[in-house]
């Protein structure tokens, strides 16, 4: 029988699941075997798993998982070098050549274990079959604006935290806005027809931000873009990859611009492709802007699980997205499974 244990999330301000109740039942009346670990943070109550009849772990047991089980998370295991025997479902981080990312494949050829990448996993076109992209544009738009608002106050924006739901967010943030009796921002979001893109623009657009959308036409001719430093905010949606070209380079923190504000949502401060190469760290939930430039200003926002800030609505989208491919487990050669595999393989060889 396939097994799939769901693990808690051991990273802090980390709420989400990639599994809703009513997923697991799903999985269960398919006959796939569905553990799911207690959690002290997990959004979703415990009580909705056991009412579907998973069974239940201790939190963050899954070390002593069955061989055969399949180890299912979101964010990143703890950076104890252990080896990794099992084949584990998350977000790896680790094919595009981030440097933390390669310490995970060592421990996974250690142990001989296998990385289903949830960012690869793709249908025969391509195209991923499931992403918390869309609730991280929109979060990641929101904690730009409120570093925006911060640089009006003369000060860095303060720590961010969960919402309840995006009304919570939207009430605060407009208030936020309102109080500094100034007109908004102006902003550009690049990857714009993307989930992360959609997501960036919608909360623009519900804050009253005017919004330039810019996706692969308009940026296909090259650096440098001067149209982005002349928006007040800019908000980079895209995937990176080779090719990929440089949006904001070094020579623009000394330049005139108007820019004050970038909200790097796809944040990869450590890849080779890295298209805002001016900082080199991840923001976070309690520093979330990163000053780079003070003649003039210049903050950078690269929170890397932003979807985090709304993680009941961010969980049961993408969960819904990924049930699925989660209902063929049962074949792991071939499909969704299969691709990811021959992605972790070949970047092993690499």
């Amino acid at each position: 029988m396939t097994h799939l244990w769901v693990r808690a999330e051991q990273r802090p301000n980390e709420e989400r699941v990639g599994l809703t109740p009513e997923g697991a039942k799903t999985l269960l009346d398919a006959g796939i075997k569905v553990t799911i670990e207690n959690s002290s943070a997990r959004a979703i109550p415990m009580h909705g798993y056991i009412d579907a009849g998973c069974e239940i772990a201790e939190e963050n047991s899954w070390p002593d998982a069955p061989e055969d089980a399949i180890i299912f998370g979101l964010k990143e295991l703890p950076e104890d070098g252990t080896a990794l025997p099992h084949r584990h479902i998350m977000f790896g981080h680790a094919f595009k050549g981030q440097h933390s990312g390669k310490a995970l494949l060592k421990r996974f050829a250690a142990g001989g274990g296998t990385l289903y990448d949830l960012e690869y996993l793709v249908d025969d076109q391509g195209r991923r079959v499931a992403a918390f992209g869309y609730w991280a544009g929109y979060a990641g738009a929101a904690v730009t604006l409120k570093t925006w608002a911060a640089q009006q106050r003369g000060t860095l924006c303060g720590p961010v935290g969960v919402y309840g739901g995006k009304d919570a967010l939207l009430a605060e943030l407009g208030s936020e806005l309102d109080a500094l009796k100034k007109d908004r921002p102006t902003a550009i979001v690049i990857g714009a027809l993307g989930r992360v893109g959609t997501g960036a623009a919608d909360l623009c657009e519900a804050m009253g931000v005017p919004v330039t959308k810019w996706d692969m036409t308009e940026t296909q001719r090259g650096a440098p873009f001067p149209e982005i430093l002349a928006h007040d905010l800019f908000l980079n949606c895209i995937f990176a990859r080779p090719g990929t070209p440089v949006f904001v380079p070094q020579e623009a923190l000394t330049a005139d611009r108007t820019l004050s504000a970038i909200g790097d949502v796809a944040c990869d401060p450590d890849s080779d492709y890295n298209p805002v190469p001016i900082y080199d760290r991840a923001t976070d939930w309690q520093a979330p802007a990163l000053r780079v430039a003070d003649a003039p200003v210049l903050d950078v926002m690269a929170i890397d699980n932003l979807p985090s800030m709304l993680p009941v609505e961010s969980s049961q989208d993408y969960a819904a997205q990924l049930l699925p491919s989660l209902l063929t487990l049962g074949d792991l050669t071939t499909g969704v499974w299969g691709r990811a595999e021959a992605t972790f393989k070949e970047n092993m060889r690499d």
